[in-house]
């Protein structure tokens, strides 16, 4: 047992029935009370808030940590007392707290350590979202023009025609117009599109207690991740396609387009389209991310797969970037066209009419469905997918770089899985 200057005496206690010791607060001298110097810094916190644990020491000796708890709401405390020279509570069964089997107790700086990192890899996370966007739009912004080019001025150019016009009028540089403000849309919508589609999968998984997503949750997961970026970024891709429209560079940049559409047409004419935005970014986010998590997953699972997986262990820290991902570079840009032609394909009808209806003035304003007919009057079936070959060719790249990139930069920043 301990010696006797390692011992409490305590007067005028009351034992209770339920272990421990019962301090009233009128019968704890003061004796008691000034010999235990807390060590705030060290204090727990449990998660019922009424329970605190400290580490003390007595006599200059170390002791384990205090537990109190307060006792029905009353002038009371139980205390336990754990002996120990080292710092650190010593448990009955070797866990964090003890015979009450109160093991979810965390330190404050744990606590905050654990918030802290939370927030850090959220930042990481959506900064491996807007790299990918950066690169792949700056890379595909000449195809992007020609898209914009057939879809809002309804150039009935041949492709080389389209080219060679753009180039004699505008330069190379025509080619990367609006592309600042393209990256200035596109970098928070990717970055919120990957974070969120990781988010919803997991918390899709923890409802299922599944090891894996079903393919069911994939899309459901990558419906929701699309429809949260729509909500949050579908100003700036008004304010962009107005500025690109004939008569949009009169209008004077960015911040003038902005005070030009307020002024005239009030603040919720930055949401227009707003109803077939979502209507089509629900699939096409369902479709983009769960084509791509569908491929990889059958991947890894194959004895290739495997095998892939079981090198990357044994080559350890030894591996650079590129040979980290877990489909390798080039079935990473393969997996990533796939997801981005599909997606496209299914929804590019929706991505015409969208398009539309931000053109629209308030005079003359129609509604998604009217909007729909009209165009199919005026060019027929057709007409819904007006500059779907460049915007394939678009599509292809970009997808298949941002997944790349993406992947490539969760491995550089060290992102946690979700």
């Amino acid at each position: 047992m301990y010696s006797a200057d390692r011992c409490l005496f305590i007067d005028s206690i009351r034992v209770s029935l339920q272990g421990g010791l019962f301090l009233s607060d009128k019968t704890v001298p003061s004796s008691f009370v000034s010999s235990i110097s807390l060590k705030t810094q060290k204090w727990f916190v449990h998660t019922n808030e009424n329970v605190c644990l400290v580490s003390c020491s007595l006599g200059g000796q170390t002791l384990g940590p205090v537990k109190s708890r307060r006792s029905g709401g009353k002038g009371g405390w139980v205390l336990s007392v754990s002996l120990s020279r080292e710092e650190g509570y010593v448990g009955d069964s070797g866990e964090d707290w003890g015979q009450n089997g109160d093991n979810n107790l965390e330190t404050v700086e744990e606590v905050k350590e654990k918030k802290g990192s939370g927030a850090l890899n959220t930042t990481k996370h959506l900064w491996a979202g807007a790299v990918a966007a950066i690169v792949s739009r700056t890379f595909i912004a000449p195809l992007e023009r020609l898209k914009l080019e057939y879809i809002v001025r309804g150039e009935k150019k041949s492709l080389i025609e389209l080219i060679k016009w753009i180039a004699a009028l505008e330069g190379l540089k025509g080619f990367w117009k609006g592309n600042f403000l393209n990256i200035l849309r596109t970098a928070p919508f990717k970055a919120i599109n990957f974070y969120a589609y990781d988010i919803y999968r997991s918390q899709l998984l923890k409802l299922s207690g599944n090891e894996e997503a079903t393919n069911s949750e994939r899309f459901l997961a990558g419906a929701a991740a699309g429809i949260t970026a729509t909500l949050l970024c579908l100003p700036m891709d008004t304010i962009r396609t107005v500025m690109v429209a004939p008569g949009g560079e009169a209008l004077g940049g960015l911040i003038g387009a902005f005070r030009h559409m307020i002024q005239t047409e009030g603040f919720f004419s930055l949401y227009k389209g707003l109803v077939p935005s979502i209507i089509s970014m629900a699939p096409s986010g369902a479709v983009f991310y769960g084509v791509y998590d569908i491929l990889k997953s059958a991947y890894l699972h194959s004895p290739e797969g495997r095998k892939r997986i079981q090198d990357m262990k044994q080559g350890g820290q030894e591996l650079n970037a590129f040979e980290q991902l877990e489909l390798g570079p080039v079935r990473t840009l393969l997996y990533g066209a796939i997801a981005g032609a599909c997606s496209e394909a299914a929804t590019y009808p929706f991505e015409v009419v969208r398009r539309h209806l931000q053109m629209q003035v308030r005079a003359t304003k129609l509604g998604a469905l009217a909007t729909c007919v009209k165009i199919v009057q005026q060019g027929g079936i057709s007409a819904l997918y007006a500059g779907l070959i460049p915007s394939l060719l678009q599509v292809l790249p970009s997808a298949a770089i941002s997944y790349l990139v993406y992947e490539f930069m969760k491995i550089v920043l060290k992102v946690e899985p979700a």
